[in-house]
């Protein structure tokens, strides 16, 4: 007997598998409703064990968008060159760092403080995308494909959302003039606000412990004055310093960390724990106010004492009229 009429020969070239692809297809479309005598069982007949594995290699490569050859695809397929493909991907990698970062500090707000590196890092990685790197043809192939191939623009509508997330966010009025670092300003306002919630854990956990001082803040009140005291006049300066540096913008604001971490110290301060700072200009208040209280008193007082003398002048010409009658009349009399 001939060996090879009973071993089935090898396929010599990817040509058989390729006329076999629609075959295989038809088979598989039929292969959920296919039983013993089906279409899908006559397809598995004509071909031989070795050929199926070929064509079935040649089928999933084509699933998972594998080429079958230089010339099998049309050369006009979307593709990446690897030099894009790198830099889609690093701004990737940044994008979900960065916005990881922004949803961990979202609450309580620590958005510019930890998050700058990053945020630089993907403006960085967009520079990388949109401009020209060199004059070569393969930099502006690179714009095109990942930032205008389609409507929808995913890495411009990524870079955008983070650019008006940095803006609202006012983080440069945290940062030094190159957006390299926190500035000196903003490094002292969160190192007292630190001290600040330190002095309040502090002083409320011995609070606490005295069961007849159980919701008393007392201790608060007096032993974390002066902390809170100094980060509000530190808060003020900072205002007015960005006041006095953005006069054509007016209503700028601090950036959000430092607000944000103003806003928990008072509502702990007053609200929590019922404290309050005397004000330094108390005696100029009081005696504004007393003397503006007073004003209506003094108006009526005045009134009243001018309109007394008016009537007084008025009584007078007739008493003398009298007494001048009741002496003519005693002189006739006599």
């Amino acid at each position: 007997m001939d060996p090879d009429a009973t071993v089935p020969r090898r396929s010599s070239g990817l040509l058989p598998g390729l006329l076999l692809v629609p075959l295989l297809w038809s088979g598989l479309a039929l292969g959920t409703l296919a039983v013993d005598g089906s279409p899908h069982r006559v397809l598995y007949d004509l071909l031989s064990e070795q050929q199926l594995l070929e064509v079935e290699d040649l089928s999933l490569t084509l699933l998972r968008g594998g080429r079958l050859g230089p010339q099998s695809l049309p050369p006009d397929l979307p593709d990446l060159d690897p030099e894009c493909r790198d830099l889609l991907l690093d701004f990737a990698n940044s994008s979900a760092e960065l916005t990881g970062c922004l949803v961990r500090g979202a609450r309580p707000v620590r958005l510019c403080q930890t998050c700058y590196p990053l945020f630089q890092q993907v403006a960085s990685k967009m520079d990388n995308i949109s401009r020209a790197v060199g004059n070569t043809s393969e930099s502006h192939s690179c714009a095109r494909s990942l930032l205008m191939a389609d409507r929808m623009q995913i890495v411009v509508i990524l870079s955008e959302f983070f650019n008006s997330t940095w803006h609202k966010a006012n983080c440069a009025n945290c940062l030094t003039n190159k957006s390299e670092e926190l500035s000196i300003s903003t490094l002292n306002f969160l190192n007292q606000f630190n001290n600040t919630l330190t002095c309040f854990e502090h002083n409320l956990q011995e609070s606490i412990h005295g069961l007849l001082q159980l919701r008393n803040y007392s201790e608060v009140c007096k032993n974390c004055r002066n902390a809170y005291k100094t980060l509000s006049s530190m808060y003020s300066e900072m205002q007015k310093r960005n006041e006095h540096e953005n006069k054509a913008e007016p209503g700028t604001h601090l950036c959000i960390d430092v607000e944000d971490a103003m806003n928990i110290t008072r509502k702990l301060w007053s609200r929590t724990f019922n404290c309050s700072v005397p004000c330094s200009d108390t005696v100029p208040v009081i005696a504004v106010s007393v003397f503006i209280l007073f004003l209506p008193v003094v108006f009526y007082l005045s009134s009243f004492l001018h309109s007394e003398q008016k009537k007084r002048k008025l009584i007078q010409p007739k008493r003398l009229k009298s007494s001048t009658s009741f002496a003519n009349f005693q002189e006739n009399s006599n």
